[in-house]
């Protein structure tokens, strides 16, 4: 084991279980309206196992902005991924649990000059940059940093300049020499579009091939990120990774001194944490409607309700264009009629808009709704405008998902028999560990 997670760090158990069963029975009876977490850090091992089977020459680094969770940032340190840091404090978080320099990617393509110091200082090397002046800023304040171009994933005449982010190919021949023979592109969680990936791939290689005219032999190449994180999604991971897969072998086949890494953010962590809200305040409004088939005009009314967490806390997800979850409900009224429902923050900031038009039963303070799909971009830091309270976390992992992490740091594998009684479809990936051999994601040496 590597170390950055043991059983101290999360509560072992039952297989079967699922966050909301343990906020189901964790709400019973409790008096505090402080919000409550409880991630499913099993997801995560099952995401991880299916990332390395569907995209078996990409190393993921997370994102550490889209969830900087302890418990989070530990178990994928122990499961060998690398970290893409958006600035100094991020870097300090992920160091701070013995994460090595060379699995840490400065990824932000716009640094401050303190804080590019900073990842010198702490032996960071790579670094993202997307126009000649921050390769210069680089280039100054820490002249051993390994520079990685990033191209607009879609440089299209057609593309909407405010759309677009990094480099375009056109502008790749006008930069100076001074980066690191890298590239790479990020399509983004709005995108979820398979083609794009092989588009942007298929653009990659252009821009290696300019590199190679001018006399760099290019080695890395980063694909970002965009991968979906529930199962809902409009096309599926497996399919996005069928197309990344078909485009590498097209572009930059096996063997070709190439090395790919990845992005994936909302994709590890959006489905492993439920979270559960109370409502603190409710508001009736009169809705102005008029009467058809015999009903009053005036006769119907719309409900606000002010929950204990908002926009500047958990629900921080939404200000990242992510549609709040439906909520669901933790005690079942036999709903009657169902009223048109708004749900808002603490009634501080009225302007802590969470959902609208959402269709449910009358409600009361203190009544709690739980909210699915809440890992990405809702683990924000104290909100000094809008008071909301840091959500009270308690990890969860079934004893069969330990074991899978186990496995992939190569520990032997239980007794067959216990193993064959106690495994259920899906319930950690021994399948899928089995079938893999998965070794470690990244060599000791590093990708650098």
């Amino acid at each position: 084991m590597n170390g950055y997670l043991n059983e101290s760090n999360f509560t072992m158990v039952e297989e079967g279980f699922t966050p909301r069963d343990l906020l189901e029975n964790l709400l019973v009876g409790l008096s505090s309206s402080k919000p409550s977490s409880w991630p499913d850090l099993g997801d995560i091992v099952r995401k991880h196992l299916r990332f390395l089977k569907a995209l078996p020459r990409v190393k993921p680094y997370f994102p550490v902005k889209c969830n900087s969770s302890g418990g989070v940032l530990r178990l994928l340190a122990e499961l060998g991924a690398g970290f893409a840091c958006a600035n100094k404090t991020e870097i300090a978080a992920v160091q701070s649990i013995g994460v090595p320099a060379d699995k840490i990617f400065y990824s932000s393509p716009c640094k401050q000059i303190a804080h590019i110091k900073y990842a010198a200082s702490r032996g960071v090397r790579l670094m993202a940059f997307d126009n000649e002046v921050e390769l210069g800023k680089v280039a100054r304040s820490h002249p051993h940093a390994r520079m990685l171009l990033g191209i607009a994933a879609d440089s299209s005449p057609s593309a909407h300049p405010s759309m677009m982010f990094g480099a375009t190919l056109k502008s790749c021949r006008r930069l100076p020499a001074q980066w690191d023979r890298a590239l790479s592109f990020h399509l983004g969680s709005c995108s979820l579009e398979p083609q794009g990936f092989a588009q942007a791939v298929a653009e990659a290689q252009l821009a290696f091939d300019m590199g190679a005219e001018l006399g760099y032999r290019m080695h890395l190449l980063d694909i970002g990120g965009g991968f979906p994180g529930t199962e809902d999604a409009r096309a599926q991971f497996e399919e996005i990774a069928a197309v990344i897969n078909s485009a590498l072998d097209t572009y930059f086949p096996e063997g070709c001194g190439v090395e790919i890494i990845a992005r994936p953010g909302r994709y590890y962590v959006t489905s492993a944490f439920t979270l559960a809200a109370s409502i603190t305040a409710k508001e009736e409004i009169p809705m102005e409607q008029t009467g058809s088939d015999g009903e009053e005009s005036g006769s119907k009314k719309s409900l606000v309700y002010h929950l204990s967490d908002g926009i500047y806390g958990a629900f921080s997800c939404v200000l990242f264009d992510s549609p709040c979850p439906k909520p669901l409900l933790h005690k079942k009224p036999c709903p009657d009629h169902l009223l048109c429902s708004s749900l808002r923050g603490p009634p501080a900031l009225p302007e802590d808009r969470i959902a609208d038009g959402l269709e449910l039963p009358e409600l009361q303070d203190g009544d709690w709704l739980i909210f699915q799909d809440m890992g990405a971009y809702s683990i924000a830091v104290p909100s000094l405008l809008g008071g909301c309270p840091q959500p009270q976390v308690t990890y969860a992992m079934s004893r069969l998902a330990w074991e899978a992490v186990q496995l992939c740091q190569g520990k032997p594998l239980p007794a067959e028999d216990d193993h064959e009684s106690a495994c259920t479809p899906l319930s950690c990936g021994w399948e899928m560990v089995e079938s893999l051999c998965v070794p470690p994601v990244f060599a000791p040496a590093g990708i650098i």
